[in-house]
């Protein structure tokens, strides 16, 4: 839990290239670096943009104004994933059990991201987003469903499906997605999804869900809000 008013208890997944910098109690908030230190800067850094994205939910969030701060409690030994660009080692805590102030403290938090990424995509309807030095970077609408297909990614992690339906419109699906992923989150923070899936794999914990999820979804708010002429 974090220590004091003003510090915040961090952890770092470090895999080959890449080190994921992380404030264990506030999911989201995560950033990358080639080493340690880039890594805990672009978080501080990123301090208040999250602080911003966490305003209307009023979760009491207040960004550091001192990147010592940020205090180092754990470090992972990141995989592939982490090369590859997303954070995949949960932090010892994220196997601790939800409590029902928890729960409705992590469904406001994903409701917030949620909502800072349909601000960022409404913003970005009809502009033209930069590219990135070697001409990539996603279409507003490959964002969209990039994300979209993540979060169903991680729903089946957690232990629901959700199949799409033919007759659904695009902001039908966006809001039924939605609503499953809070339901599913209920259910395993109340002990009612199977640890292990059907063929013996170990599910993700509540806690990693909303972590991975959080992140995910500003990851790329943020990405449009950057790329946006």
């Amino acid at each position: 839990m974090r220590r004091s008013s003003n510090e915040f208890e961090i952890y770092l997944e470090t895999g080959k290239k890449r080190v994921f910098a992380g404030a264990i109690d506030w999911p989201g908030w995560c950033r990358s670096g080639g080493d340690e230190a880039a890594a805990l800067s672009a978080l501080y850094d990123y301090g208040r943009r999250y602080a911003g994205v966490l305003r209307r939910a009023q979760l009491g969030f207040q960004a550091p104004t001192d990147a010592s701060a940020l205090v180092v409690v754990e470090r992972l030994e990141g995989n592939v994933t982490t090369d590859f660009g997303a954070p995949g080692k949960p932090p010892s805590s994220d196997a601790m059990p939800v409590d029902e102030a928890e729960l409705e403290r992590f469904q406001e938090l994903l409701k917030a991201c949620w909502q800072a990424f349909d601000d960022a995509a409404r913003a970005a309807e009809g502009k033209q987003l930069v590219k990135g030095p070697r001409g990539g970077g996603r279409e507003l609408e490959g964002i969209i469903q990039h994300v979209l297909g993540g979060e169903a990614g991680y729903l089946t992690a957690l232990g629901a499906k959700l199949k799409a339906n033919a007759s659904e419109s695009p902001d039908e699906y966006l809001n039924r997605s939605r609503q499953v992923v809070l339901e599913t989150l209920t259910r395993a923070a109340h002990g009612e999804v199977p640890p292990q899936g059907p063929r013996g794999g170990a599910r993700w914990s509540p806690r990693y869900f909303v972590r991975r999820a959080a992140w995910h979804v500003l990851d790329h708010a943020w990405e449009l809000e950057d790329r946006i002429t």
